[in-house]
């Protein structure tokens, strides 16, 4: 009967924690004036990793058909942060904000999507590790980067 109670009060976390990781993801990219200016979106969610979209548009044009390297780089920042969201677990906290990013641009992005896709690769007490890829959507790689992200009670 006890083994029973644990297995139903670890499940119920469970599925809270996976209810407040979708409401987290959701309000990151609908609620958020700056990433839904950049018209940023959410592609896939999984507790190991996320994939974000920014398409092209005169707001991140760095005149001349290419992105603007604050757009890219704030590209970066949102799918770090979402793919430590994405296997948040809420017990540990909620007040959250980015404590370091390095970003390498290793090609120009030009006028098509950019997808980010990015991995949490260590969860510790507070910080959170994560490396991150961003390509065009034709497979180009534009950028590459870590981010240390910090969630505390």
């Amino acid at each position: 009967m006890a083994e029973q109670e644990h297995t139903n009060r670890s499940s119920q976390g469970e599925q809270t924690d996976e209810v407040m990781r979708s409401k987290m993801l959701h309000i990151m990219f609908t609620r958020v004036p700056f990433n839904t200016a950049l018209n940023i979106t959410l592609e896939e969610a999984a507790p190991d990793g996320v994939t974000l979209r920014m398409p092209f548009s005169e707001t991140v044009d760095n005149s001349g058909g290419t992105y603007h390297g604050g757009a890219v780089a704030a590209l970066m920042d949102n799918a770090g942060a979402a793919a430590v969201w994405a296997g948040h677990d809420f017990s540990q906290g909620t007040r959250a904000s980015t404590v370091s990013m390095a970003i390498n641009y290793v090609g120009a992005g030009r006028t098509s999507d950019l997808i980010a896709r990015a991995r949490c690769v260590r969860r510790a007490k507070e910080l959170n590790f994560t490396e991150i890829q961003i390509e065009s959507d034709d497979g180009r790689p534009v950028a590459s980067g870590v981010l240390v992200y910090r969630i505390a009670p």
